[in-house]
């Protein structure tokens, strides 16, 4: 069964500075009918401004990891971290015992775009910790790249939740294919361009719970189209 969450459908967050569109429940956007998917907590896909961004502000117990879609984003802790987050890079952090952060966009001109997603952990108050790895697009080209998992296999980041994360870029008429053991999951949230998952089509924007499917097949529509699958207990 593959439920879609079409992309106009979502919740949206308006400031000055920040546009953002809300998958689940977040922020002053609630709707008891999409709190979270599986572990799966949040999908906000956000616009900051040139010189804007979050001031210093507290996390614990979740898995937050943040890939960037254009522009570049500054990350810094209280842990001893800083970084720039570009597109092709994934950066994780898990907030456990408490880790104040700030994030902001260093540019004077462009907008930043970016994806946030938050997973619920299975393990609590654990040590705070952060890691970000880069995956080149060819990487990604044509095949499912695994960039989080709980093991941290293959380069990926590590998160404490036995759920999967992958990312891809498809061209047009491309096929992959993804197994869903029994018993699990998916989340499919298209990031750009558009795509068929067993037929079922869907554009940048969309997300689709997904539940009940052996295998996944994916097909590239038109021009090239990235997504994240999510591979959920």
């Amino acid at each position: 069964m593959i439920q879609l969450r079409p992309s106009a459908e979502r919740g949206r967050g308006k400031l000055d500075w920040l546009e953002s569109y809300f998958s689940f429940s977040f922020s002053q956007y609630y709707d008891p009918a999409h709190m979270n998917f599986s572990n799966l907590r949040v999908i906000n896909e956000d616009y900051i401004a040139p010189g804007k961004g979050f001031a210093t502000h507290g996390h614990r117990d979740m898995e937050i990891v943040t890939y960037v879609l254009e522009g570049e984003l500054a990350h810094k802790d209280n842990i001893g971290n800083g970084s720039i987050i570009r597109p092709g890079d994934v950066q994780r952090m898990s907030a456990g015992t408490g880790i104040l952060h700030s994030e902001f966009n260093p540019s004077s001109e462009q907008p930043v775009h970016l994806l946030q997603i938050w997973i619920t952990p299975d393990q609590l108050n654990v040590e705070p910790s952060y890691e970000q790895t880069y995956f080149a697009p060819e990487e990604k080209e044509n095949q499912l790249r695994l960039v989080a998992s709980p093991d941290g296999r293959d380069r990926s980041v590590k998160i404490h939740q036995n759920a999967s994360i992958y990312a891809a870029l498809l061209s047009s008429g491309a096929t992959v294919t993804h197994p869903l053991a029994e018993g699990r999951r998916a989340w499919l949230q298209i990031v750009k361009g558009s795509l068929t998952v067993n037929g079922v089509t869907m554009e940048a924007g969309d997300g689709a719970g997904i539940s009940g499917e052996t295998e996944l097949i994916f097909a590239g529509q038109g021009a090239e189209t990235e997504f994240l699958l999510f591979d959920l207990p």
